[in-house]
């Protein structure tokens, strides 16, 4: 885990290669939960049978699903300490080059591409997201994430 203390030190993060998360299982619960959180119930998502004879051979996570997982794993990469807000500003280029299967698992690799100071005593980060899927050549998703981080 990458830790950084306030204004300055998360503005020499520009260049940093924060490594990989520890791996995830996307299990058919997840994936349920998903479907009913934002009401996508899509056949190749949440039918287990149907999905059997499908284009993947299984059910697969909703592509936002994979993408939400971004936070939850690139927090347990890379601590800010000092801020009083933190905010996700947006995203750039996102990609699913590669379906996630349920039962497999994901990793987060990221890289911290700019780390630039803005008004009111905050940061931008620009950060270099790869969600691997363990034995795929291909990501899940490939994305940039532009975060905020105010002290």
């Amino acid at each position: 885990m990458t830790i950084v203390n306030g204004l300055d030190e998360s503005k020499a993060l520009t260049g940093r290669d924060l490594g990989r998360s520890d791996w995830l299982e996307i299990t058919q619960e997840r994936v349920n939960q998903f479907a009913d959180a934002t009401g996508d119930h899509q056949w190749i998502h949440v039918d287990v049978e149907r999905a059997r004879g499908g284009p993947f051979g299984a059910t697969i996570a909703h592509g936002y699903l994979t993408l939400s997982l971004v936070i939850p794993l690139l927090t347990a990469m890379l601590e800010i300490r000092g801020t009083t807000m933190s905010v996700n500003y947006g995203l750039d280029k996102v990609r699913f080059p590669h379906p996630v299967r349920v039962g497999s698992k994901i990793r987060l690799a990221a890289t911290v591409a700019e780390a630039a100071e803005v008004a009111g005593d905050g940061v931008q980060m620009l950060i270099d997201l790869t969600v691997e899927i363990d034995g795929e050549p291909k990501p899940a998703c490939a994305a940039r994430a532009v975060l905020r981080h105010y002290f």
